[in-house]
């Protein structure tokens, strides 16, 4: 029997999850989970990678402890942040996350380079103020030294591939988030590149899902007790979920629901069209250069938030029981998601009353009120969302695919179904690691093709379905 380790790093967390096949069917089990988050580091919000690889490790170490070797292992991550290496492989100055306010302004400065209009139409990118060209636009305005001295640079999931093997790759999937890729040819835009400044050097050959990055190194292979390839999924974590849509048909909306909610849809093309940018829309490469043709929707981290103010106080709660508590409550109020009020406040829970009191509705005084508004705000940006891709795409859709730990949320599934009127298909809940391991078993020979694997993803993991409400759930 093969086996293959997926590696996949959110937001908030982390986890190691096996994968194999059985009686024709991907079978998986979690081994390790490890917490992940930004630390305040001398005014800036950072990732401690060198703390996330030793947990890379330990997991591995754990693999080994099994009896394991399995053929390969993949990481995935979030999206736009990096790392810059000097000559000798050290990281330059801090590892800033996207949450922090270093990108302030540099919109502004970017779009002396290049109008809005034309950056969009040359990426397929929305605009999100923490993308990567802001953020490198940030490091020049404050610490030009850095790039100077830079030979590389490294997308998170590239850079911890870097760790383990000693070979530096860019991988296409992550690198389209940086808004500096060209979505016809696929690689980076250098005339883009040059017009802002940035070094070229530092944009190098872009390799696809399912490329070998090459062996652990002999440290590695000694202090884990694994000897494994290292293999590319789809190592923006979004681009492996999506991966994993248990669906064998041709036009499908997909809900990626974590921390962010990316919902979109995906296409053969970028839709680089003015009215796609006016509509927020963007087009993230995928699997097999298919486009991701979706928009960033603010999220779980919404609840998760709060949740987190309430384990402050003295009361935790788990994500099941606010579910249900909050489905007992009738408050009407809606705030727009994607509000900038609710990226990185002091208080989520201020924030959401703040929008309240602004926009006349009622302000959510208990616990469960403020998880009903959250919930019934997500369920709302979802419908809107899903229209906006009908009218965009010219494409009726009667579904939702829901994937990822969003899945679980059965209030918000049953809020989804009622307010897009659409049946929601919710699983598989590990999708990311789901989807980086079909891209493994699609190398190592147990899928042929990407359709192959959502077709036995689709028959291996269980998939609720929701209906809206008067047609009767399945």
């Amino acid at each position: 029997m093969q086996y293959y380790l997926a590696v996949d790093i959110g937001a908030s967390s982390g986890r190691h999850i096996l994968g194999w096949m059985e009686d024709g069917q991907m079978k998986i089990q979690e081994i390790y989970r490890f917490e992940n988050g930004m630390d305040l580091v001398d005014g800036t919000l950072c990732w401690d990678l060198e703390r996330l690889f030793g947990e890379i490790k330990n997991g591995m170490k754990v693999c080994a402890g099994m009896g394991i070797q399995p053929v390969s292992m993949g990481i995935d991550t979030w999206a736009v942040d990096y790392v810059l290496l000097d000559r000798d492989g050290k990281v330059l100055g801090k590892t800033a996350g996207y949450r922090d306010k270093r990108t302030e302004g540099m919109d502004a400065l970017v779009y002396q380079k290049i109008g809005p209009e034309e950056l969009y139409g040359r990426t397929g990118i929305q605009k999100q103020i923490f993308n990567t060209i802001y953020q490198l636009m940030a490091v020049k305005c404050s610490e030009p030294e850095h790039l100077e001295a830079a030979e590389h640079l490294l997308m998170v999931p590239d850079y911890l591939n870097y760790l383990l093997t000693g070979v530096a790759k860019q991988e296409y999937t992550n690198a389209t988030t940086t808004q500096l890729v060209n979505p016809e040819t696929c690689g980076w835009d250098m005339a883009l590149i040059e017009k802002l400044g940035y070094p070229t050097k530092l944009f190098r050959e872009l390799s696809v899902p399912g490329t070998v990055v090459g062996p652990l190194t002999p440290e590695v292979r000694q202090e884990t007790g694994l000897d494994c390839l290292v293999v590319l999924p789809a190592t923006h974590d979004t681009g492996s979920a999506v991966a994993a849509v248990p669906t064998g048909e041709e036009h499908f909306l997909y809900i990626s629901s974590g921390t962010w909610s990316l919902m979109g849809t995906e296409r053969g093309n970028a839709d680089c069209r003015e009215v796609s940018r006016q509509a927020n829309f963007t087009n993230e490469g995928g699997c097999g250069y298919r486009y991701r043709y979706l928009k960033n929707i603010m999220g779980l981290w919404m609840i998760q938030s709060v949740r987190r103010e309430w384990k402050e106080a003295g009361e935790t709660y788990s994500y099941g029981e606010i579910c249900e508590r909050a489905s007992r409550e009738r408050i009407p109020s809606i705030v727009d998601c994607n509000d900038g009020r609710f990226l990185a406040p002091e208080s989520m829970c201020e924030a959401v009353r703040g929008f309240c009191r602004e926009t006349g509705q009622p302000v959510p005084e208990t616990k469960w009120e403020m998880a009903a508004v959250i919930y019934n705000s997500l369920a709302e940006c979802y419908r809107i969302c899903s229209q906006e891709i009908e009218e965009l795409t010219g494409i009726s859709y009667d579904r939702i695919h829901i994937v990822g730990g969003g899945a679980n949320a059965d209030y918000l599934n049953r809020l989804t179904a009622n307010a897009t009127g659409r049946t929601v298909y919710a699983g598989p809940t590990e999708a990311t690691a789901i989807g980086n391991l079909a891209v493994q078993m699609m190398k190592g020979g147990e899928y042929e093709s990407l359709e192959d694997a959502r077709e036995n993803i689709a028959k291996s993991f269980e998939i609720k379905v929701y209906e809206p409400e008067g047609r009767g759930d399945v």
